[in-house]
Formats: C-alpha cells, sequence, structure tokens
C-alpha cells in the first residue's frame, strides 16, 4: 500500500517533541506510559541516536509529523524496532507499513545481525504487519521484557 502524500524522513529536532507526542498518544490509549518510555521518549538524541539507533517519521503533504518508528542499538549489531506509532486519524491508510518498510531499509544500511520487538498480544493489527514483512515469534531470550505491557516477542527472518 503507497501513500503518495506520506514521506518518511530521518530524525531531524525539529520533529523532537513529534516522537514524544505520537508515542505517549498510543501508550495512553493501549497501556500506560512506563518509566522507561518517559526516559527514552524525552531525549531520543541520547537514547536512540547517539548509540548508533535510527529514529523515522511519516510526514504528511502539510509537514507534520503523523508517525514514527526508531531502530534502537542494543550493542554488537543487535536492534530493537521500538516506539512505533502513528496518529489515530490515519491509521488504517499504510503509514504503519509505510514506517515499516523505512525502517526495514534503514536497518539494512546498518548491517545488523539481529533485529527484534517486543509487543502485546492485544494489538493484532500491529502483529500481521510484523508478520507480513518477515518477523517471526520466538521465546524471548532473557526473563521478562523492558516492558511490563510486552508478552510477545519476535525477530525479523526475511526470506
Amino acid at each position: 500500500m503507497s501513500n503518495p502524500n506520506i514521506r518518511i524522513v530521518d530524525y531531524a529536532p525539529r520533529w523532537r517533541s513529534d516522537f514524544a507526542r505520537l508515542n505517549i498518544e498510543w501508550l495512553e490509549r493501549w497501556f500506560v506510559v512506563e518509566p522507561i518510555d518517559r526516559v527514552v521518549l524525552s531525549d531520543p538524541e541520547a537514547h536512540i541516536l547517539a548509540a548508533g539507533g535510527r529514529v523515522l517519521f511519516a510526514i504528511d503533504g502539510d509537514d507534520h509529523a503523523v508517525g514514527t518508528v526508531a531502530l534502537k542499538h542494543e550493542g554488537g549489531g543487535v536492534y530493537e524496532l521500538t516506539k512505533m506509532a502513528v496518529e489515530p486519524a490515519h491509521q488504517g491508510a499504510g503509514i504503519g507499513r509505510l514506517l515499516m518498510l523505512g525502517a526495514l531499509d534503514a536497518y539494512r544500511t546498518l548491517n545488523g545481525r539481529e533485529l527484534f520487538l517486543e509487543s502485546s498480544s492485544k494489538l493484532a493489527p500491529a502483529l500481521k504487519l510484523y508478520e507480513s514483512v518477515g518477523f517471526r515469534h520466538h521465546p524471548a531470550p532473557r526473563p521478562g521484557s523492558h516492558y511490563a505491557r510486552a508478552d510477545v516477542y519476535m525477530v525479523w527472518e526475511p526470506d
């Protein structure tokens, strides 16, 4: 699905507050904002970009951020796909897929050795999207998660 009015762009300081806004809006709608969320969202430069991660945005024709996603470098070439959110008014228009494809393209340029995500079984549409681009369910490699809400662990295994 393509949306000609949406472009995927890399992080710029002008989008910093949108990164927090989009994610907090999503978290408050589905779960709760956990302390780790506030730390990362308050300073993506330090918590994502400085370690070699990426933050992407979906920008509409009015130059408004309507979605975001991040690749957080965990070390050793392992990246977490995280902080993916789309404004409620724009959900169902293929923006999540555009963000996902942009994140996978960005990951390929990083020459990572593993890409994983943690999610929730409550988010059936998101899980379907992840599966459609090659994420496969795995047991979590460590007990627990960064997030109380996470009960799904997936690893990207492209064909």
